[in-house]
C-alpha cells in the first residue's frame, strides 16, 4: 500500500474524529498528526463532557476513573480501526492521556514497521 504522507495523515485525522463522535456525540475541536518511524502522534483539543467537568469540581476521583473508562475504550477502537482501514499496519501499542483542565489530550499510535514504507516520494 502506498499512500502520500498528507494524505495519511489526513485520514489518521478522519478516523480520530470519527471515534470521538461515536463515543461522545462531538468531535474534536482541533489536531495535530505527525508521523515519526514506528510512531503517529496525535495532539488534540478536546470539548470536556459537561457532566464530567462539573463532577471535576466536586470528585475528582470519580471523574478520573470515568476518564481512564474512556481512555481505554478510545485506544481499543482506535487501534481496530486504523488496523481495518489500513490492513498493512500492526498495532503495537496505543497510548493515550487526557488533560481534563486543558481539554488537550495526546495519543501515541506505536506500530511493528516502520511508517515511512508505506508513502510514496
Amino acid at each position: 500500500m502506498e499512500i502520500s504522507h498528507g494524505a495519511f495523515k489526513q485520514h489518521i485525522m478522519r478516523i480520530y474524529n470519527a471515534i470521538n463522535q461515536e463515543m461522545f456525540a462531538t468531535g474534536v475541536k482541533r489536531q495535530r498528526v505527525d508521523v515519526i518511524g514506528t510512531k503517529i502522534v496525535i495532539l488534540a483539543i478536546h470539548q470536556r463532557v459537561a457532566g464530567l467537568g462539573s463532577l471535576d469540581k466536586t470528585n475528582r476521583f470519580v471523574t478520573r476513573l470515568a476518564d481512564v473508562a474512556l481512555l481505554d475504550e478510545n485506544k481499543a477502537r482506535l487501534k481496530a480501526a486504523i488496523e481495518r482501514e489500513f490492513p498493512a499496519i500492526k498495532v503495537k501499542t496505543v497510548l493515550k492521556d487526557y488533560d481534563p483542565f486543558t481539554e488537550i489530550a495526546g495519543t501515541i499510535i506505536v506500530t511493528e514497521q516502520s511508517l515511512d514504507d508505506l508513502f510514496t516520494p
